[in-house]
């Protein structure tokens, strides 16, 4: 009878410690210790904004509609890539590894309002869409 008591007060302090465990990892404060995501970058409605660095950080350009054919291959300027962007152009934009738009290299197609911190590889040159 001893044994059985000893077993079921055993239980109970285990669940109670797992209980409190999970409060505590649930708690605001505790969401609050975990890393801050990258600060968004400045980037104004109608505007196709690339960094040189991840994380929205390093030289910026900014591109805009009314100084962009649409559908046409935009290359970075010569020796500048980027490796973060946000497409608050209001169309889809797709950024290219190669300089020519080609798609032998690797790319991806950005719907307007992404905030993207690091891209998979190195903008070249992009395309923003009509629709």
């Amino acid at each position: 009878m001893f044994h059985t008591r000893g077993v079921i007060h055993m239980r109970k302090t285990i669940l109670a410690t797992a209980t409190l465990a999970l409060a505590c990892a649930l708690t605001p404060a505790a969401a609050g210790a975990a890393a801050p995501g990258p600060r968004l970058g400045s980037c104004a409605t109608g505007q196709l904004c690339l960094w040189h660095k991840a994380a929205f950080t390093g030289a910026r350009q900014v591109h805009e509609l009314a100084d962009t054919d649409i559908e046409s291959c935009v290359p970075l300027p010569r020796g500048a890539s980027a490796a973060s962007l946000a497409n608050r152009t209001g169309r889809p934009v797709t950024a290219y590894q190669s300089a020519e738009c080609a798609e032998t290299g690797e790319f991806r197609t950005y719907p307007t309002g992404s905030w993207t911190p690091e891209t998979a590889y190195q903008v070249r040159a992009f395309k923003i869409w009509e629709r």
